[in-house]
């Protein structure tokens, strides 16, 4: 089979690999569509602690089961599915607790290669998180499952009422997922973004209205009447806005910190202000199997997302993509087998 393989920084080499055989357990699956993220991105142009190099990469996918290991019975041969690329142990501390997402194996046993061919699942994926793709949902749609379970998981615990007013920062795929989350429990979105045409997006998409950083002051103002804002979501990665989130958030309002900042780096806040004003400050991370099962259903039931593709590519055009990424170009990308 054909797969990309990330070598170093800036450099994927497409390669032909033996087609896996699956195990106990396992399935094998012709990937229909895989999807571009941001940790994609940034594995290629930094690398990632969480993606070895060189190795195949990708895991926001779909397709058509090929083959099944011993065992299987729920799935056969020829089914469509949609799956994530991980899946908790089960049996750690933190399983125990139900904190599936802190999983002390789930980074170690996640299954990375959907941009190739054949991606092979394993066992406790099989099980947990992958799901018979309804016939209504196009494979390219059916592969959102993993980003949008990490933000149902990063939302989950908000009690976002209809008429909530919610700053979301960045103007990337997961901005724009979690301002569709937002929008469908009734909330007020305000997007904050640099580039121009990703706020223009952004409104087309559903945000109620935009503004670029320099105007985001008065935009707070004027948005939530000098309350400032019910939610804020920091959806950047960046050091100097996590620390400035709370700035725009209200007495009593909550921050969530969604963008992952670098390893080792540190922020620093005004603690008078989280003291006394009550400020809620709320890390995410990953997934558990019921925000998969969640979101499986979101996708389900039609939350439109498909206008978030900018454009369709086969494997041999991956390094174009992700340069046209790199330079700030559409959205997310679907790359086709």
């Amino acid at each position: 089979m054909i797969a990309s393989w990330l070598i170093r920084p800036g450099c994927i080499e497409t390669r032909e690999i033996p087609i896996p055989t699956p195990s106990s357990g396992e399935v094998l699956v012709k990937v229909q569509a895989a999807l571009t993220c941001g940790t994609d991105l940034k594995a290629y142009l930094r690398g990632h602690p969480l993606i070895p190099m060189p190795g195949v990469f990708g895991h926001e996918f779909s397709g058509i089961i090929a083959e099944t290991g011993k065992g299987v019975r729920n799935f056969k041969p020829g089914d469509e599915v949609m799956a994530v690329h991980s899946a908790p142990c089960l049996a750690c501390g933190y399983c125990k607790k139900k904190l599936y997402h802190l999983c002390e194996r789930i980074m170690h046993t996640k299954v990375l290669g959907a941009f190739a061919e054949y991606i092979l699942l394993p066992a406790p994926v099989v099980k947990q998180n992958l799901f018979l793709k309804p016939k209504s949902l196009g494979f390219t749609e059916a592969a959102f499952l993993e980003p949008l379970s990490c933000v149902v998981h990063g939302m989950k615990d908000l009690t976002i009422k209809p008429g909530d007013s919610i700053l979301i920062i960045g103007t990337g795929p997961i901005a724009l997922l979690h301002c569709a989350l937002a929008k469908a429990k009734g909330a007020r979105v305000l997007m904050n973004g640099r580039n121009r045409e990703k706020l223009d997006f952004a409104k087309k998409f559903g945000a109620d209205a935009v503004a670029p950083v320099q105007e985001l002051v008065q935009a707070t103002d004027s948005f939530t009447g000098g309350m400032g804002f019910d939610y804020v979501v920091e959806c950047t990665g960046q050091v100097e806005i996590w620390e400035h989130a709370p700035d725009y958030v209200r007495r009593g309002g909550t921050v969530v910190l969604f963008g992952g900042c670098k390893s080792g780096t540190t922020v620093t806040y005004d603690t008078g202000r989280l003291h006394y004003d009550e400020i809620t400050l709320k890390g995410t991370f990953h997934f558990t199997p019921q925000d998969v099962k969640k979101a499986y259903l979101l996708l389900k039931d039609k939350l439109e997302l498909s206008s978030l593709i900018s454009g369709n590519f086969p494997l041999h055009d991956l390094s174009a993509v992700m340069e046209k990424l790199a330079r700030g170009e559409g959205i997310k990308y679907a790359i086709v087998p």
